[in-house]
């Protein structure tokens, strides 16, 4: 039976429409994005099936190009449709940042680190650089690894600190094992980084280690 022909209520967009985005399940949130089914197959289903292929959500909108596409249904148009639509969530969390301090609301800070450096397969280090009012400045990715670590250098981060003119910077990095625990290392770097920064007076607010489930707060750990 097609989506049409199903009371109206169960129909994901009129019931989106009526009770809001996050009354729909994983599957049919994606089948709004499918649009259309296969063959026999409605976008539900065929939601429903992709789901289970990709093991969940996470895997799909994280899968590459080539596997995605091998999924039938799928195709380049899609995943560059899902890929702008990821990058749009991304703008918008970086977005509410801006608009306020960003220690005023530390979980959105949270959820853009994780949407920013989650994914990736190797370490990543990047900065939130602040205002005096600890109002984002930028976010920028300064340097990358291997999945064993990444290479940092106090210098290019003061650099970086002045160029954007910034007071204040939050600190984050990724770890691809997922395991967010803080290193001996990562206690190590923050501590050069933070007498670095202070010769120039900006002060290092945080720092954050996106696991895959947990973020860590080294100002929430007593660390900073």
């Amino acid at each position: 039976m097609p989506i049409t022909d199903w009371p109206e209520a169960e129909q994901p967009r009129e019931k989106l429409l009526a009770n809001g985005p996050a009354s729909l399940s994983d599957a049919e949130l994606l089948a709004i994005f499918l649009r259309t089914g296969a063959r026999g197959k409605t976008a539900v289903d065929l939601a429903r099936e992709l789901l289970s292929r990709f093991d969940g959500l996470r895997s799909l909108l994280e899968c590459d190009l080539n596997s995605f596409c091998r999924s039938k249904g799928l195709g380049m148009a899609k995943f560059v449709q899902l890929q702008a639509s990821l990058e749009l969530g991304k703008r918008y969390l970086e977005s509410r940042l801006k608009r306020e301090s960003a220690l005023s609301k530390p979980n959105d800070t949270r959820d853009y680190l994780k949407a920013r450096l989650r994914a990736y397969p190797h370490e990543v280090f990047a900065c939130l650089f602040l205002d005096n009012r600890h109002r984002v400045l930028c976010f920028e990715e300064l340097f990358t690894g291997t999945i064993d670590g990444a290479s940092v250098y106090p210098r290019e981060v003061v650099k970086r600190a002045l160029f954007h003119n910034a007071a204040a910077v939050i600190l984050a990095h990724n770890h691809p094992s997922g395991v967010a625990e803080p290193s001996r290392a990562d206690q190590s770097i923050t501590r050069r980084l933070k007498d670095a920064l202070a010769l120039v007076d900006i002060r290092v607010l945080d720092h954050f280690i996106v696991g895959d489930g947990e973020t860590v707060s080294f100002a929430e750990r007593g660390l900073i």
